[in-house]
């Protein structure tokens, strides 16, 4: 009787082993990522990243898990390229106009060159970066990139003229804040999660950015008025460490490089119609003011920004960049997606 118990123990402990090793290959089989974002969850960036992560859990039938980290909680807006690259995050969400400097051409769909919207911005960004593979992206894989929708000024202020912009402290990054400068306006650089904490300070009068912010942020209770100048678009970057991408099994990697483009679209497509709901919920819950320029006043404040893409070709050409064909490709790519 005793060798009988022995024996039904030793099998239970043999079947125990057994069922120990082989939830432990299933948990082998299951590829963790990390994905890190700098504005709050609710942003458009985010929104993005979590449809990403289900997508990629769906494409791939639960065999990669993402793990999303909001609103600087794993890496912030400054660090977010290193911090990647440094395996701090496995993925990263960055604002490139935060570094104009490092990323040069993807940067230059920050020139005022008539991006009509996100979508189009998107898919011109996501061609332009796939022509000219720029050196700054070497250390990492891109995943998708997309862009805010055109930017516009809110302010504490009613903005209707030039006179009206001149020295006025407005937040701004990267390429737009030499469009500001144009204008008249004081530049200030700062990320926009450190913005509304200066309006309520008073260091900033207002923002230029896509007004999908005046929802997201809430800057509708502290920007009363908006001046649709609807200039230029801020580009993104959602960037993998290069070791961890080369660790991921083969079919995973086709999932990833199916989404670039179709993440770029989508991002855009939600973007424009958010920034729609935005504006119709500031107005209506918040009393913002829309102040649209009249034909000639926006005629005078175009003219102001023509000197800046000349600029910025003679710049990149002196760094051995093809900075006129790399505006033309921007143009064309515009077009086409506009439907002209």
């Amino acid at each position: 009787m005793r060798r009988v118990g022995l024996i039904l123990l030793a099998l239970v402990i043999s079947l125990s082993i057994f069922l120990a090793f082989d939830v432990d290959s299933a948990k082998a089989g299951t590829v963790k990522l990390t994905y890190a974002n700098f504005p709050p969850a609710p942003t458009f960036p985010c929104v993005q990243m979590e449809r990403w992560k289900k997508e990629v859990e769906k494409r791939t039938n639960g065999k990669v898990q993402v793990q999303t980290f909001p609103g600087g909680t794993l890496l912030g807006a400054k660090n977010m390229m290193d911090g990647v690259i440094a395996g701090q995050a496995d993925i990263g969400c960055l604002c490139m106009a935060y570094q104009p400097g490092r990323f040069v051409i993807t940067n230059a769909t920050s020139l005022p060159l008539g991006i009509p919207n996100s979508l189009v911005g998107s898919l011109v960004l996501w061609d332009l970066y796939k022509k000219y593979q720029p050196k700054a992206f070497a250390k990492v894989k891109v995943l998708t990139m997309f862009t805010t929708s055109p930017s516009s000024i809110m302010s504490k202020i009613p903005i209707k003229t030039l006179e009206d912009i001149k020295g006025v402290d407005l937040r701004a990054s990267g390429g737009a804040a030499q469009i500001l400068k144009a204008w008249g306006a004081n530049p200030v650089g700062m990320p926009m999660p450190a913005t509304p904490e200066a309006l309520q300070k008073g260091v900033v009068k207002g923002l230029f950015s896509s007004l999908d912010v005046m929802k997201d942020f809430k800057f509708a209770e502290l920007c009363k008025y908006v001046t649709l100048t609807e200039t230029v678009v801020y580009p993104f970057a959602v960037v993998m460490n290069m070791d961890k991408w080369n660790s991921l099994p083969k079919d995973v990697q086709r999932v990833f490089e199916e989404l670039g483009a179709q993440q770029a679209a989508w991002t855009g497509q939600y973007l424009d119609n958010h920034v729609k709901e935005s504006i119709e919920w500031s107005v209506k819950n918040q009393g913002v003011k829309v102040i649209k320029l009249s034909a000639k006043e926006k005629a005078k404040w175009d003219k102001r920004l023509e000197p800046i893409t000349n600029k910025w070709i003679k710049s990149a050409e002196k760094k051995g960049l093809a900075g006129k064909a790399i505006v033309e490709d921007i143009k064309a790519f515009a077009a086409m997606y506009s439907g002209k």
